[in-house]
């Protein structure tokens, strides 16, 4: 009886003990850090664009062209930098290629260093999520 006794005692000072070193833990991580995930750190910062819940796709290191090899010269230019008819020159390349090639298209860009124009972006996320909402169809 005074084992049992032994027993229950020792467990609710281990449960004490770790109960108050988690909460000391808790109370020593500043607040306005951010928790970072994993998943997160490989995004390529277009969110709804990027394929990074395909895992081979965030694998992937292989650039694949899509009759866009002139885009190269656009390499390294902010999104916001581009003029109405360079901005033109993308969307004509999008509205040529089929639905399930743009989110592949867009992985290239990125693989290649090139950023989609801000004026193009809302197309390309509407193209990407109507496919997804039908199922990839």
């Amino acid at each position: 009886m005074q084992l049992a006794i032994y027993i229950v005692v020792a467990l609710c000072l281990l449960g004490g003990v770790a109960a108050v070193l988690g909460w000391w833990r808790y109370r020593r991580m500043p607040e306005d850090e951010p928790v970072l995930n994993p998943v997160d750190m490989e995004c390529c910062g277009q969110h709804e664009v990027c394929e990074k819940e395909s895992l081979l796709a965030a694998l992937s290191k292989q650039i694949e062209y899509y009759n866009d090899e002139e885009l190269d010269r656009y390499r390294g230019r902010p999104s916001d930098a581009f003029s109405l008819d360079e901005t033109e020159e993308f969307r004509e390349i999008l509205y040529t290629m089929r639905e399930d090639e743009v989110a592949g298209w867009v992985r290239s860009l990125q693989l290649r260093g090139v950023e989609l124009p801000d004026g193009v972006k809302d197309e390309v996320l509407m193209i990407i999520n109507e496919r997804r909402s039908r199922g990839g169809q």
